[in-house]
């Protein structure tokens, strides 16, 4: 998989830790950002994304909101 993958979270976002999970189940390496600790980071998903939501995934190109497992399983070639 050669894809950046980037979650932007927190960690008290139940969905956060269940997209980190299927990403480690998977054998995926992710940067992961907690945009709690950073609100420039934040500021950067609202650009990307449109909205203040987490969690974010940045995979390659494409940005995902959400814990949407068949596109993310798509978008990693699962």
């Amino acid at each position: 998989m050669d894809k950046k993958v980037t979650v932007y979270g927190t960690p008290t976002c139940p969905y956060c830790v269940k997209v980190k999970q299927f990403l480690k189940d998977n054998s995926v390496e992710f940067e992961d950002i907690d945009v709690a600790e950073d609100p420039s980071r934040a500021e950067e998903i609202l650009q990307k994304s449109g909205q203040m939501g987490v969690p974010v995934l940045e995979i390659g190109e494409e940005v995902i909101v959400g814990f949407d497992k068949g596109r993310i399983q798509k978008a990693l070639g699962l």
